[in-house]
């Protein structure tokens, strides 16, 4: 039988990685309409924050088009002169490992199409420090799940905690 304080650090590194598991978020450029003429871009990255560590994903009939990350001049004249990275799966998953405006176009001419979108990356906020936990935790009389970004630790924590239970038969549950 395992001891409870190894028990203890067991389901620790299990929360602790479950945590940093749900940092990084993987936008789909146009979300379920991807990346195809005539659909404002523009529109779609202002209702998105991106961070150092997301994912830009395009998604598109890989056949028809494609995808040229550029410079600021590229994207306003719709040109892959010095284009920095091309993309044709039809699934492309871009990590945005800067904190700095990117600026994507469509191949073949599709950028005069609408094919075109600008992301500004920002560096992550602060971890909040335990006297800042601590007063959060006072602060709320509700059971409300551990809410990192944009991804929910408590039930995965939860779950994490119930299989260690199990796993190693502790009764905690």
């Amino acid at each position: 039988m395992v001891s409870s304080s190894a028990q203890l650090i067991f389901v620790c590194f299990f929360i602790l990685f479950s945590a940093v598991a749900t940092t990084a978020t993987d936008h789909i450029v146009g979300a379920n309409k991807g990346w195809n003429p005539g659909i404002n871009y523009t529109h779609w990255a202002n209702n998105h924050t991106f961070y150092v560590g997301d994912f830009i994903s395009f998604r598109y009939q890989k056949t028809q088009y494609s995808v040229f990350e550029v410079n600021q001049t590229g994207y306003e004249n719709c040109t892959t002169d010095g284009a920095v990275g091309n993309w044709t799966s039809g699934k492309d998953f871009i990590l945005l490992n800067k904190a700095k405006r990117y600026y994507f176009i469509g191949g073949n001419g599709q950028c005069f199409n609408g094919m075109k979108v600008t992301v500004l990356v920002h560096h992550l906020p602060p971890p909040p420090t335990s006297a800042t936990v601590a007063a959060n935790v006072k602060a709320s009389d509700s059971a409300a799940p551990l809410v990192f970004r944009e991804g929910m630790v408590g039930l995965r924590a939860a779950l994490v905690l119930a299989v260690a239970s199990i796993w190693f038969g502790s009764g905690w549950i």
